[in-house]
């Protein structure tokens, strides 16, 4: 998976979760959300999502991506991305990607202008 790599003040990341990281951010931008995240399956397969604020349910961006991925047959994820204007990924975030995260995956955490924040290994 993705290797930090700071190149003058920039946080670099594979091809695949930069891929990840611009599905989450233009989820997020196109329906004026608060969140928007992606992430992908053993497969290949990506999902994103965003935040859901009802009355009756409420979702992260991530909760969101990984229910629709696991609604569509993902039995393992291997990468994931939020674009979110929060200091850090939440601990039941990070909870639910490591319950179906495969050995080496991440998640990337980009503010809303895409740039790359943190990687967290899961």
């Amino acid at each position: 998976m993705a290797d930090a790599e700071p190149t003058q003040g920039r946080i670099e990341v594979s091809d695949e979760d930069a891929k990840l990281v611009t599905l989450a951010r233009s989820s997020r931008v196109r329906t004026g959300a608060v969140e928007g995240a992606a992430v992908r399956d053993e497969t290949g397969r990506t999902y994103a999502a965003t935040t859901v604020a009802l009355s009756s349910l409420n979702l992260t961006a991530i909760q969101a991506a990984v229910a629709a991925a696991v609604a569509s047959g993902a039995k393992a994820l291997e990468g994931a991305a939020v674009s979110t204007q929060v200091d850090a990924i939440g601990d039941d975030d990070l909870a639910v990607l490591r319950e179906l995260a495969v050995a080496g995956a991440v998640v990337v955490r980009a503010g809303v202008d895409g740039q790359v924040q943190e990687i967290v290994a899961l």
